[in-house]
């Protein structure tokens, strides 16, 4: 059985490809998804991409990987990084590792985005590198998880 990761991704981020392609990229969430995909299939890892604008959902889905007992969640809270304790406090409960992704540098831009309530559990981040950010956060958890193989 392949291990499962999810991902989860926050509120705008469906508009990607046409929300300000000068920081974000040409690339659309779909298509990212599909590079998450094709990556997950190479390192035998199984996975839900899951996105959302609405911090609820954003809190129910990180509850379902507790229940599922899932191993890692990649996250891009986007806005909510920097607003929501609820997704902290959903985060504090999960059990496995926390990865945060940014496509942007969040620290190159507004004073407001430096703040990342999600770092205080994250076991890492990853800023700035666009769409690779994900594949980086993927290629992370699949040697960690071989280191303890």
């Amino acid at each position: 059985m392949k291990d499962k990761i999810y991902i989860i991704n926050g509120p705008n981020l469906n508009k990607l490809g046409t929300r300000e392609p000068d920081k974000y990229g040409s690339l659309n969430l779909l298509e990212i998804e599909d590079m998450c995909k094709n990556k997950c299939d190479q390192l035998s890892l199984s996975y839900v991409f899951f996105q959302s604008n609405i911090e609820g959902e954003i809190v129910n889905k990180i509850h379902d990987a507790i229940d599922e007992n899932i191993k890692a969640i990649i996250i891009n809270a986007a806005a909510y990084t920097h607003t929501s304790i609820a997704i902290l406090d959903a985060l504090k409960m999960f059990q496995g590792i926390v990865i945060e992704v940014h496509i942007t540098n969040i620290h190159a831009r507004e004073e407001f985005r430096h703040h990342s309530f999600i770092s205080k559990v994250a076991q890492g981040v990853i800023a700035g590198f666009g769409e690779e950010s994900y594949l980086m956060a993927i290629d992370y958890l699949y040697k960690l998880k071989n280191k303890k193989a």
